[in-house]
């Protein structure tokens, strides 16, 4: 497999190709260097997977080296990828759901005016996703950590002539590097004691030289935890992901199913040896992940803009798979990341479609009977929030939410809070889900549609709806076949799994409860948003409802928090210090080059008889130094 390095070379070539020559090709053939780039990167890793499936290698990973990167310190780390089980299943959702949302972008972006710039942004987020999951060394991993949170500013951005977007991009650029900060003190904190970056000789050296609970290892996973709170948006650095809506719909897309959120969920998986020697810290995970799914959750129940739930939505469902994580569920959270990808995909290009018909309305509530008009957006739509509200036995968001659920109690990491956390998160999801699809869809229509799509944008709904169903059959629990594909595909990689110690009685409860969880959430939807309304109205509308309204819109307060305790003290400072004895320095001393340029200036009379004198004057002054040295 000596070609693995075309995967990622392929969009990273489209995005030269665009952003020297875009500008002068039609859109035609941007769209057609743009999505094609894509793929053909999806085409050489389904081939490539089905090389790997096919011939396994001996040792479970191929490694393509290209060149030696640099040299310091006796450490040469490289320009190499390695293609493992973990890995491939990263590349093949990126690919595939990348070159989807590609080609859908290609109607989307139709009358955009930045349209080749826009290809050449999502190319290199392609590029630099694919680059963090196939690189074998940290250093490599850490350039396409840094490559996607360039990318996520530019494509927040995108429209930068309106502030609120602007402002949007530097807010998750500067929050991202707060954990992005960390994760490079935790890389020089783990070279230093173990001399190596290279991902699995790390892995191997810290496991011999670190007992389980060491100081050292404790503060490394904690620094790597910092850089996977920031990229993924799990508390305390969540605040940036519902303001990231900014950018266009695609790239909501992009960043909420196939890059840069799950890189913090694979980071910690590529590194889960390192978490197992600090289980301090891996607790910590999982409780994180507990509370993040639970306050977005409550944040999502609140929101009117549709993208804003989905976007809520996300950090509940990253904070499932960092509860998987954290309760040594490694496959689990593995398993959700894949079927998350492809129902919050189909989700946010369904709310892309449903936008554009509303006049780019993204208010659900001004929206409203869009069942009957748009047809096809609807029935894929509905299997999206089918999936993300794990409805049982029909949807692969059930299968990946279950086991993780099923874990969160069984692990002897996890425990009865987790999964109760778990539970609750689950109800509060099928309830904000159909909320967003009886307000939207059913109803009387309040707008007039403006915009039908094409088929390449119905085409890669219909593609996710499907894989949004039949995605979860690759791992069912004993009670439903005992399917376990995915968990045995990834046990090279992660031998020691949560242990189960119920049994098949018990686990069944459990599902019968977990699926009526699900199905009563959705009954309450029915209740508040379809048969009932001016119920949920007199709710919101109440002292209390209001209150709680306001505070859960508002993210819980995180903002307002930081604004007080963070930005306004910078701003205070930064007004203080505008004009500091240091400064002071810097300003005489471009003062007195003023003075002296004012005074020198005097010299220049376009006289030469003038220019002549000082020639012989300064030559009679030099020899006379001479000669007095002598």
């Amino acid at each position: 497999m000596n070609y693995l390095f075309l995967i990622p070379v392929l969009p990273f070539a489209g995005f030269i190709i665009l952003a020297l020559i875009g500008r002068r090709l039609t859109k035609s053939s941007v769209a057609f260097v743009g999505a094609g780039s894509v793929g053909l990167s999806m085409l050489v890793a389904v081939i490539t997977a089905i090389g790997f499936l096919t011939t396994p290698p001996a040792d479970h990973a191929v490694t393509n080296t290209l060149w030696t990167w640099m040299q310091f310190d006796g450490y040469a780390p490289s320009i190499s990828f390695v293609l493992d089980p973990l890995s491939l299943i990263m590349v093949l959702v990126i690919t595939i759901v990348g070159f989807l949302i590609h080609l859908y972008s290609t109607e989307f972006m139709s009358d955009d005016e930045g349209y080749s710039r826009f290809f050449a942004y999502m190319n290199l987020f392609v590029g630099s996703m694919l680059t963090l999951v196939l690189a074998d060394n940290l250093v490599l991993l850490y350039l396409g950590w840094e490559g996607v949170g360039l990318c996520s500013y530019l494509l927040i951005g995108f429209w930068y002539k309106d502030p609120v977007n602007g402002r949007a991009a530097r807010k998750a650029f500067i929050v991202t590097r707060i954990g992005d900060t960390a994760m490079a003190i935790g890389l020089f904190l783990l070279f230093t004691n173990l001399g190596t970056l290279n991902i699995q000789e790390l892995m191997q050296a810290a496991h011999v030289k670190w007992p389980i609970g060491s100081d050292t290892a404790v503060l490394a996973a904690a620094l790597l935890l910092g850089g996977a709170l920031g990229k993924s948006a799990q508390l305390p650095l969540q605040v940036w992901l519902p303001d990231a809506m900014a950018g266009p719909t695609p790239v909501s897309a992009l960043i909420h199913a196939a890059t840069m959120v799950t890189a913090g969920v694979y980071l910690i998986a590529r590194t889960h040896v390192l978490f197992e020697l600090a289980p301090a810290v891996q607790t910590a995970v999982a409780v994180i992940g507990a509370l993040t799914l639970l306050i977005a959750g409550f944040s999502a129940l609140v929101q009117r803009d549709i993208k804003r739930v989905l976007a809520y939505s996300t950090i509940s469902q990253i904070g499932y798979m960092f509860l998987a994580l954290g309760v040594g569920a490694w496959s689990a959270a593995m398993f959700h990341f894949m079927t998350h990808a492809f129902f919050k995909a189909l989700l946010f290009l369904g709310a892309g479609v449903v936008i554009l018909a509303q006049h780019e309305e993204h208010d659900m509530f001004k929206m409203g009977g869009l069942r009957k008009k748009l047809p096809a957006t609807f029935w894929t739509f509905l299997i999206g929030s089918a999936s993300l509200s794990a409805l049982p036995i029909v949807t692969a968001g059930f299968y990946s939410k279950d086991l993780i659920l099923w874990q969160a109690w069984s692990s002897p990491s996890g425990g009865a809070l987790l999964c109760a956390g778990g539970l609750l998160g689950a109800f509060i999801t099928s309830i904000y889900t159909f909320r967003m699809v009886f307000v939207t869809f059913f109803g009387e229509s309040k707008m007039e549609v403006s915009h039908r799509p094409g088929s390449r944008m119905i085409m890669p709904l219909m593609i996710l709806a499907v894989f949004s169903i039949v995605g979860g059959f690759v791992e069912m629990p004993d009670t439903l076949g005992n399917v376990a594909l995915f968990s045995n595909f990834l046990q090279p990689v992660f031998p020691v799994q949560a242990v189960q110690h119920a049994g098949i009685g018990t686990e069944l409860l459990f599902q019968i409860i977990a699926s009526l969880v699900s199905l009563s959430g959705i009954f309450v939807a029915y209740l508040l948003y379809f048969r009932s309304p001016r119920t949920a109205e007199k709710l919101a509308l109440s002292s209390v409802g209001a209150k709680i309204e306001r505070f859960w819109f508002s993210g819980w307060g995180f903002d307002w928090l930081y604004e007080k305790l963070f930005i306004n003290p910078f701003l205070w400072i930064a007004k203080i210090n505008k004009h500091d004895f240091i400064d002071s320095g810097y300003a005489a001393i471009a003062s007195l080059n003023r003075e002296v340029h004012a005074v020198l200036s005097k010299t220049q009379t376009g006289k030469i008889r003038w220019y002549a004198m000082g020639i012989v004057i300064g030559a009679v002054v030099f020899l006379g130094i001479i000669v007095m040295l002598q």
